[in-house]
């Protein structure tokens, strides 16, 4: 479902913002405004939170194929052009793994200068037919089939609030990358019924920066906001295997 930008905007200010939590997180008054966006896929929507920690991958990637007709988009990404601008500015190196792909929008963009592989939980087979120049690979970002610094860019947007495990999956994303981690996460309000799939919420600068020092005490990253997401980046120091922030503008 393609949704202007800003009606996206004004919508989820009026929802997130306005409306009390005792409205906001009540499943009865949140019924009709699910069943209008997604007609009968709305239970999906409305009991992914309870039910996720319980489902196989096999059972999550079904749903994510059943609702991805519905998925509230523009242009068939999440990612402004504006983000997509600045992930492109900043990739080091020639291999670029985009984990978490979705329908490929960014892959593509990226695939213009840099040699792509795009993986997610699940992808559609037109979308991997359409771009024969992506190495397109179905998998679980918490268990990545990818062999240690095997790219030098990672990139991971608008996905780590999706997953059940959400340390697994960072510790993944660290593993597989030589030179610089880039992570993309929606700023976002936690509410038990929300229009998308998320487990994870990231309101504050924060919560962001504790996510990536959680075991992980020498980390260090550079933290953003930018056009209603959190832009994050790590670089890789090669004689201690560390991270640390990059400053490039």
């Amino acid at each position: 479902m393609n949704l202007n930008r800003t009606i996206e905007r004004i919508i989820k200010f009026a929802l997130n913002e306005c409306l009390p939590p005792i409205l906001r997180d009540s499943r009865l008054f949140m019924w009709l405004p699910f069943r209008i966006a997604f007609g009968n896929k709305a239970r999906h929507f409305l009991d992914f939170k309870d039910q996720a920690a319980f489902m196989s991958d096999d059972l999550i990637s079904d749903i994510y194929a059943k609702t991805s007709s519905v998925s509230i988009q523009q242009n068939g990404t999440d990612l402004s052009d504006v983000l997509i601008r600045m992930i492109n500015s900043n990739i080091t190196g020639e291999s670029v793994l985009d984990a978490g792909c979705g329908k490929g929008v960014l892959a593509r963009h990226l695939s213009k200068q840099y040699k792509v592989t795009a993986c997610d939980i699940w992808i559609d087979k037109k979308t991997a037919d359409s771009f024969p120049e992506i190495q397109f690979k179905q998998a679980n970002i918490e268990k990545l089939p990818f062999g240690d610094r095997e790219f030098d860019t990672v990139i991971c947007t608008h996905t780590l609030e999706h997953v059940r495990d959400i340390f697994v999956s960072l510790n993944e994303l660290r593993r597989v990358a030589r030179k610089r981690l880039i992570l993309v996460l929606p700023i976002e309000r936690p509410y038990q019924y929300t229009f998308n799939l998320h487990l994870h919420f990231f309101p504050y600068r924060y919560l962001v920066v504790q996510l990536f020092r959680y075991n992980h005490p020498a980390s260090a990253c550079d933290v953003r906001e930018i056009d209603g997401c959190w832009y994050c980046q790590e670089d890789k120091i090669p004689s201690e295997g560390s991270l640390m922030p990059s400053h490039r503008q």
